[in-house]
């Protein structure tokens, strides 16, 4: 096993078994977060006056382009516009520096702002701070745009522990050494585009170059370090922002539209946007022998003068998050209000799950009124807190609309989004009427979670809600809404069998980006990847990552089915670059059931993936997953790996290759190799 598995304790081999996890449950749920309730507003503090926290979308990045965008114009109700055709050419320009950035993130715990200094990306051309200054950039671009994005690596200081002694590549290392991955964009992985391979040191400036196809999929995508050996820390200190491709190609008769063009008002206007970017930044403040402070029962502290960061891998680990104490951030903040709703407005949330650690059950639940004020403590008492002032069993229904950033074939209609580390939804949510509503993270059991413990509901945020119109039925109303804006935005070409499809079960056919693939499409071998931690360390298919090792060879053209699974108790992400995958099925081993369409009682998160398009896949323990590829359009070398980025760094990973056919059923060498 690796050096820093155990220099950090991050797993013994006792940790695997049932009786083990229950023990080190117990260990960290007893006396944890043993913190006395303290109200919200108004106290003050020495670190700051602690106010409402009100939550805004992500600063959008300046973007240079050297010419005007291309689209369609907006459609008013007088008329829809004709199918745009795919644009191409056009050039977006933006440019980042890499830095230590100080600034405050609300501990409720204790009632404080803590004083952090993080990594961060930022925007060279920003005029002022962002009010959340490690909080990245949003990138919005186009199809057929060439997108150039220059990082600027000459602000970090020099790591006196790089290059490493440690030969074991799988041990991390290098923390202020980086690269840039657009995670979900259909680019290719060689050269200067979507290259995760790259080492971007300190004093060093790189410009990636991505060019879109001009059939680039519109949707939710984002970005963040890619360099083995210190995603996770970098990731983890904030350093992830959403990338959103806009789309404005209404469909044509054979579909193939951007959803965008059908998410309008009566008036054409887009419905409202919230850009949500759920992060784990578990900052922790050290002592003069660089160990972590934490009280008696472990839970992490800082002193008013103390200086929290993210400086080493002892803060990851599958029992880590619970024990510092730290909360999922929306936007950076904690426990944010969402402000500017109302009543009867349909809202486009895109969620983005862009932490390392914690499995995240995004809920919406009417808040009773004089609720009281939010502190966490005790478990217990939190989910007492939770009962008490977000009561019933009635959760808000949201509807989901598009999987990491790809449109689904149909709208589906739940009450919890479950977002593992990697994963985006978009939902459509409309507030039934005027009030406050609870933004929950719901309960899961251990296996359905990345951190493998019993999660209790845990408070995110709540949203304020003005007077507008009341709304009886949400999916009625939410599917009339979408009806009348194929009338009146869909082209003519198009808009009967839009309007056809959303009677018939709000159904999506129009606007999904690829073309299902049938089983009979499916060509051998079949290809595997099995998560595995063992006495070699993070492993996939029994091996440890290596750099110079090609694991997966793939032709150029090839339909492929890839089996999913994962060995010991914990579920592993599983995320593939370049090309996504369309879930086929995922199997209960005990039973042998497909749970792909309506999930069972152990799992229900795995409802609906049937048939859906994705990058990133829970695989928990005890089923197995099984995704159809397209290796389309793009050659060259790139990884899949598991999606807690922490056990990726440590060798979770394997290269992948795309090749050219030989024509006998091979890959083709370089010719000059014959």
């Amino acid at each position: 096993m690796p050096a820093c598995l155990s220099s950090h304790a991050l797993f013994s081999k006792t940790d695997f078994g049932r009786t083990s996890c229950s023990a080190v449950l117990s260990r960290i749920c007893k006396g944890a977060f043993l913190l006395a309730f303290a109200q919200l507003a108004g106290t003050g503090i020495a670190s700051g006056q602690v106010t409402e926290r009100i939550a805004v979308d992500p600063p959008v990045a300046n973007i240079e382009r050297l010419s005007p965008r291309v689209g369609a114009p907006a459609p008013t109700a007088a008329g829809a516009p004709s199918r745009a055709a795919p644009v191409a050419g056009g050039e977006a320009v933006i440019n980042l520096n890499i830095q230590y950035t100080d600034a405050r993130i609300y501990n409720p715990g204790r009632n404080q702002y803590d004083s952090v200094k993080l990594r961060s990306y930022r925007d060279v051309r920003e005029v002022e701070a962002p009010k959340v200054p490690f909080v990245a950039p949003t990138i919005e671009i186009d199809p057929g745009e060439t997108v150039r994005i220059t990082l600027n690596n000459d602000k970090l200081p020099a790591d006196p522990r790089c290059p490493p002694t440690d030969p074991d590549i799988n041990n991390p290392n290098c923390f202020n050494r980086t690269n840039l991955h657009a995670h979900g964009l259909w680019v290719s992985p060689a050269g200067n585009s979507d290259n995760v391979l790259l080492s971007i040191n300190q004093g060093v400036s790189f410009q990636y170059e991505y060019n879109l196809p001009p059939d680039h999929p519109a949707g939710t995508y984002w970005y963040h370090p890619h360099r083995h050996g210190s995603t996770a820390l970098q990731v983890s200190s904030g350093m992830a922002g959403a990338l959103i491709v806009r789309g404005n190609r209404p469909p044509g008769p054979d579909g193939h539209g951007d959803i965008d063009t059908l998410l309008r008002n009566s008036d054409g206007a887009k419905y409202r946007e919230r850009v949500i970017l759920l992060q784990q930044i578990q900052y922790a403040c050290r002592d003069a022998n660089g160990q972590i402070k934490q009280d008696a029962s472990g839970l992490y502290i800082c002193a008013s003068t103390d200086v929290g960061g993210i400086e080493g891998y002892d803060q990851f680990g599958p029992t880590t998050w619970r024990k510092s104490g730290r909360y999922t951030s929306i936007n950076g903040e904690v426990i944010p209000t969402f402000a500017g709703a109302r009543a009867g407005a349909i809202e486009r949330w895109r969620v983005v799950h862009a932490g390392v650690r914690d499995t995240v059950n995004l809920q919406f639940k009417k808040m009773r009124a004089n609720a009281d004020p939010y502190a966490l403590i005790a478990a217990q008492q939190q989910e007492d807190w939770v009962t008490r002032n977000c009561p019933g069993n009635d959760l808000l229904p949201q509807f989901a609309f598009a999987a990491d950033g790809l449109t689904r074939s149909q709208v589906v209609e739940r009450s919890t989004s479950t977002l593992q580390p990697g994963y985006r939804e978009d939902v459509l949510v409309v507030f039934p009427e005027a009030g406050e509503y609870c933004v929950l993270d719901g309960a899961a059991p251990a296996t359905s979670t990345v951190n493998s413990q019993v999660k209790s509901r845990q408070f995110l945020g709540k949203v304020s809600v003005a007077a507008g119109v009341a709304v009886a039925d949400p999916k009625a109303y939410v599917q009339a809404q979408l009806v009348a804006a194929a009338d009146s935005f869909m082209p003519l070409s198009a808009r009967q069998k839009v309007r056809n499809d959303l009677t018939n079960g709000l159904r999506l056919d129009s606007f999904v980006p690829h073309a299902a693939i049938a089983d009979t499409d499916i060509k051998p071998p079949q290809r595997e990847a099995k998560f595995e931690i063992g006495g070699a360390g993070f492993q996939i298919n029994g091996k440890p990552y290596k750099p110079d090792r090609i694991d997966q060879l793939l032709p150029l053209g090839g339909i492929e089915e890839w089996k999913l699974s994962t060995v010991n108790a914990f579920g592993h992400p599983f995320h593939i670059h370049v090309n996504p995958f369309q879930v086929a099925k995922i199997i209960k081993d005990s039973t042998g059931q497909d749970v792909s369409v309506s999930g069972d009682a152990d799992e229900p998160q795995y409802a609906n993936l049937k048939g859906v398009w994705k990058d990133t896949l829970f695989i928990r323990q005890g089923y197995t997953a099984y995704v159809y590829t397209r290796y389309r359009r793009y050659i060259g070398d790139f990884v899949l790996h598991c999606h807690i980025l922490d056990h990726e760094d440590q060798g979770m990973m394997q290269n992948v290759r795309i090749g050219i056919p030989d024509g006998t059923g091979g890959i083709a060498a370089a010719h000059h190799n014959h």
